[in-house]
């Protein structure tokens, strides 16, 4: 019989709950008449979880990479199902109403997060502090820098087109795995939709895996570091055009604003402003290219254009040109020192020249430095494998 659904659950020494979660997930099959599995990822028990899941059926995925998101990719990649639902095995998710998962599956859709703001979070399954501040704050914050529609961006529980599963082709292993299948599924425009679900207090006797500050800084950071954009080149280009701004109007002279004056003290931190902004502009290219490379995030058409607008030869011309720009700015104020008189404006208006002269000199060997490791990360190189693994492949007889 073809499998439908795929019920998978990632484990580390849960015999206290395991038997209870595979219970309710076959009670769910038998009453709903799917053709489903029930697939562990164990991720290395030593308190029986293994011998438990086997004696009531469940498929033992021996998972060697420590890490909540190791367990899950393994047990699912290995998985027979059309559709995959996802949940931790503590029993603190819903396995017996699993079916508005499943529907919403049915209907089309490529992820279908659980809400428990919406289905109910029972007294004392979650901490205050997670149910109030962090889980709302880190949902907006993915929604904000993602335009995400999941309003409960970590929740545990939730379902998957194996298909989309395999196209999101998800790369961490620890606890950021639950963010990066939102932010994946998100960015390459697949279908999601939301479903309500009740948390109930876990069933252990010892406390959990998860560590609240802990866990949730590493979903917050890699949400930034899975947004250039937001990390990088927004606030790179607002410091930049800043700097530029303020810095053109101070080289003419100093200005005065309500009795202030700015003069070459401002101009110096203008400079300052637009070396800043400037690195960070480049950093969120060269983010960009290595997370795409590494297949992070996806590839898009428009950012491609611009990542192959940047060449190394493009990039030592303009650096060059910059620092010769430079250079020549630089001997200009050298030449004009000598007779330059002692007075405020005179040493006013020959530090200009220095600011402009320092600015263009590093700004040119930033660009040339950037285009050397954008194309350093460029480097076509063969698949990490050892000579054992390639004289294996090849030993291999060809496919028919």
């Amino acid at each position: 019989m073809d499998i439908e659904l795929s019920i998978v659950m990632p484990c580390l020494n849960e015999a206290e709950t395991l038997e209870t979660c595979i219970r309710k997930a076959q009670t769910f099959l038998a009453k709903s008449g799917v053709s489903g599995e029930i697939v562990i990822g164990d991720n290395g028990s030593i308190d029986g979880s293994q011998e438990i899941a086997r004696r009531l059926g469940a498929r033992v995925i021996d998972v060697p990479v420590r890490g909540y998101g190791a367990a899950l990719y393994w047990a699912i990649a290995a998985s027979h199902g059309r559709f995959c639902i996802m949940g931790d095995s503590d029993d603190s998710y819903d396995f017996l109403n699993l079916e508005p998962f499943l529907n919403e599956l049915r209907s089309g859709a490529d992820l279908v997060m659980g809400n428990r703001f919406r289905g109910g979070i029972a007294k004392g399954a979650m901490p205050w502090k997670n149910r109030y501040i962090g889980n709302p704050a880190l949902s907006s914050i993915g929604r904000l820098l993602f335009r995400s529609p999941a309003k409960d961006f970590h929740c545990g529980i939730r379902g998957f087109s194996k298909d989309a599963f395999e196209r999101m082709d998800l790369r961490t292993t620890g606890m950021e795995f639950a963010s990066e299948m939102v932010i994946k599924a998100t960015l390459m425009k697949m279908r999601i939709s939301e479903v309500p679900t009740t948390l109930s207090p876990d069933g252990r006797s010892r406390p959990p895996h998860l560590r609240p500050f802990r866990d949730g800084w590493r979903h917050l950071r890699f949400m930034f570091l899975f947004s250039p954009n937001w990390l990088f080149f927004y606030p790179g280009l607002v410091l930049t055009l800043a700097g530029l701004l303020i810095g053109a109007t101070l080289l003419a002279g100093p200005i005065s604003v309500n009795g202030v004056r700015f003069g070459i003290h401002t101009l110096i931190y203008c400079s300052t402003a637009i070396e800043i902004g400037v690195q960070a502009v480049l950093f969120s290219l060269l983010s960009r290219a290595y997370a795409v490379q590494e297949g992070l995030l996806p590839a898009r058409a428009g950012m491609a254009r611009v990542l192959g607008a940047i060449t190394l030869e493009r990039a030592l011309l303009l650096g060059t040109l910059l620092f010769l720009i430079g250079l020549g700015l630089m001997f200009y104020a050298v030449g004009t020192w000598e007779h330059t008189g002692f007075g405020v404006l005179e040493a006013d208006n020959l530090t200009r020249w220095v600011v402009l002269s320092s600015l263009t000199l590093s700004m040119g060997l930033q660009i040339t430095l950037v285009g050397l490791l954008l194309s350093t990360l460029r480097l076509s190189v063969r698949p990490l494998l050892s000579p054992e693994a390639i004289r294996e492949s090849l030993s291999r007889p060809p496919s028919a």
